[in-house]
């Protein structure tokens, strides 16, 4: 079967678990074809990102001579169907914040793609977030093109859902994938109860490499790591409000910020008002290799964010056998077990973060190791991505066979009964 993964931009330093899934789908024997809507403005630094950049179609590099080239092919070929995706893309472009011109945009995106998937014979188109690449795979759908499915993580996807016309998306697609219980249950909310069957789990998830390296004891450090864009979402504003009260206490840390993005200059201002240079460190970008070995120097984990899906660092950090420290928000509690695999605070509180890091730097790390071990036992369990692909697979194969029967059901009723005499 030949699978077209649409994203808006890939490869991405956070979209690694992707990448895991592609690959993982692969090793199940389906031909996997990656679709952009454009490249990532980020510098790609893994190896292995750069090797799926080869590979990746970005459908804005045609240009607009390309876009109204697809758009005038396919009004002029597949008229009815043509007129049937403009009339959509009106629909879920009005009274809108993207607006029309959008969303007639994204109609221009899915004639492009039409062309690409009909070339390659594509059997099944599946996007990644709810927002812009579903909206063209959805379209591209209307326009004669493969059933499409696509996975929602959340926040950004169910806060907006409404605008995203969500309920829209979930009808016309084959199936949906949530990334958890949590993001399953809201988007429960957000359709009538006819389309709840459609909405199935499967978790982001981590390759051999992780559950296939030896856990090391959690070391003789005073050093916690942070991982993640630098954005309002991720609390890194409220994790200094913590570091600062910890340093007024006279406690002895290290904290490393690895990752980059809007609010670094926000960041940056508050470690120098805080007088925290000694204390923190951004190191930007980082590859897989070394965003590992930063987790491995480190006593934890630490996330304070304040909307989230489930975030793919905290299954990195457990599986290398490294407790976590974050919020009741999401699909985290799913994963985190407070005082078994790490710490659980109310999001936004800086007290309650300030205490949970105050008891990381003073616990033995053997008892951090434990915990460490026990969330490594759990991400084994929940978030090995080849067992969660196999159930992908499963949906993908399911689809083509329920088409498939009710092609031939179709074909029976067609063939004429011959009268007897």
């Amino acid at each position: 079967m030949k699978i077209a993964y649409l994203i808006n931009q890939y490869p991405a330093v956070s979209h690694s678990f992707i990448r895991r899934e592609i690959q993982a789908l692969e090793a199940e024997g389906f031909e996997v074809f990656r679709f952009s809507i454009r490249r990532s403005p980020s510098e790609i630094v893994d190896r292995a990102d750069k090797l799926e950049l080869a590979k990746t179609r970005f459908v804005l590099e045609v240009g607009i001579v390309g876009l109204l080239v697809g758009l005038l092919r396919v009004a002029i070929t597949r008229p009815r169907r043509f007129l049937m995706a403009t009339k959509l893309a009106i629909a879920c472009g009005w009274h809108k914040d993207r607006g029309v011109l959008v969303h007639l945009a994204y109609l221009a995106e899915a004639c492009v793609l039409l062309g690409w998937v009909t070339d390659a014979g594509i059997d099944r188109l599946h996007a990644h977030f709810a927002f812009n690449p579903t909206a063209v795979a959805m379209l591209c759908r209307v326009l004669g093109g493969p059933p499409y499915s696509f996975t929602v993580h959340g926040p950004e996807s169910i806060d907006r859902a409404v605008i995203l016309s969500l309920e829209e998306k979930i009808k016309r697609a084959s199936f949906v994938v949530a990334i958890s219980s949590y993001c399953q249950s809201q988007l429960y909310r957000w359709c009538d109860r006819q389309y709840w069957s459609k909405i199935h789990i499967v978790r982001c998830g981590l390759d051999r490499s992780f559950f296939e390296r030896e856990i090391t004891p959690v070391p003789e450090t005073s050093q916690l790591v942070c991982v993640g864009r630098l954005n309002e979402q991720k609390g890194h504003l409220l994790l200094l409000e913590a570091a600062h009260q910890l340093a007024l206490e006279g406690i002895k840390f290290k904290l490393v910020l690895v990752g980059d993005g809007e609010l670094r200059a926000q960041i940056e201002s508050a470690i120098a008002r805080y007088k925290l240079h000694d204390c923190i460190t951004i190191t930007g970008w980082a590859n897989n290799d070394e965003v590992c070995q930063q987790m491995l120097n480190s006593r934890a984990t630490i996330l304070a964010s304040f909307a989230e899906g489930l975030p793919v660092v905290i299954m990195e950090a457990l599986a290398l056998g490294r407790p976590v420290v974050s919020t009741y928000i999401a699909g985290i509690p799913e994963l985190v077990e407070p005082e078994v695999s790490g710490w659980l605070v109310p999001s936004g509180s800086a007290a309650a973060l300030t205490k949970a890091m105050r008891q990381v730097l003073q616990l033995p790390t053997e008892q951090l190791s434990q915990m460490g071990r026990s969330g490594a036992a759990k991400v084994a369990r929940q978030h090995d991505v080849a067992i969660e692909a196999k159930k992908l697979a499963a949906l993908f194969r399911q689809q083509e066979f329920q088409i498939k029967q009710l092609t031939t059901e179709i074909a029976i009723e067609r063939v004429p009964v011959s009268s007897s005499i």
